[in-house]
């Protein structure tokens, strides 16, 4: 039987945590390219991508029996995802740097400029690194892969209400940083003001 035919995800999650192998490659397969763009996103840089997206996929692998189905397995591994990606950046210790490219989903219209939307796509990756890590999650989960707040709560175990806050805070310390008002180091000052939720 094809795995990649008719089973989901849920299903597919059961079997692996019963020990076939190839149900949990399907799994990679379906999931890898979202994980490494969540995880290029959070870091910055290619390197730390795929070496977050390796951990989020072992740590997936060694965690299959904690995934109960209560909610859906894209979700579930996408907090996996991003907690792989806190561990490695603090790991390592060091602010992330810019990348020179994120695979985007959406293609170009030809009426659009190529040049300069990659300048532009560029500028906004730079300013993204800035953002405390935090915040630049929110943004990463809800306006790069354009998740629904809900589920990037759920994602984050945080309340919905803290995730529109941040979001919102996110979004002004990336427009400070774009608009050249903050500096490295200093980008949090968007956020400042009431106590960090």
């Amino acid at each position: 039987m094809s795995l990649a035919g008719g089973a989901d995800d849920g299903a597919l999650a059961r079997r692996a945590a019963d020990g076939d192998s190839e149900a949990f490659a399907e799994l990679v397969r379906r999931h890898q390219g979202r994980v490494y763009s969540i995880a290029l996103r959070m870091t910055g840089r290619e390197e730390d991508a795929l070496d977050a997206a390796q951990d989020a996929f072992v740590s997936a692998y060694r965690k299959l029996s904690s995934f109960r189905g209560d909610s859906a397995f894209t979700t579930w591994l996408h907090r996996v995802t991003v907690n792989a990606t806190y561990d490695l950046l603090r790991k390592r210790a060091r602010a992330p740097e810019p990348v020179a490219d994120v695979p985007e989903t959406a293609g170009i219209s030809h009426e659009e400029d190529p040049a300069g939307r990659m300048a532009e796509q560029l500028e906004v990756r730079e300013a993204l690194a800035l953002v405390p890590e935090d915040y630049r999650a929110v943004l990463v989960l809800r306006d790069m892969e354009d998740l629904p707040i809900e589920e990037v709560a759920e994602i984050l175990g945080l309340p919905v209400g803290t995730v529109k806050s941040r979001c919102h805070r996110a979004r002004v310390a990336l427009g400070r940083i774009l608009a050249g008002e903050t500096e490295r180091g200093r980008a949090s000052e968007a956020s400042e003001g009431t106590t960090k939720p």
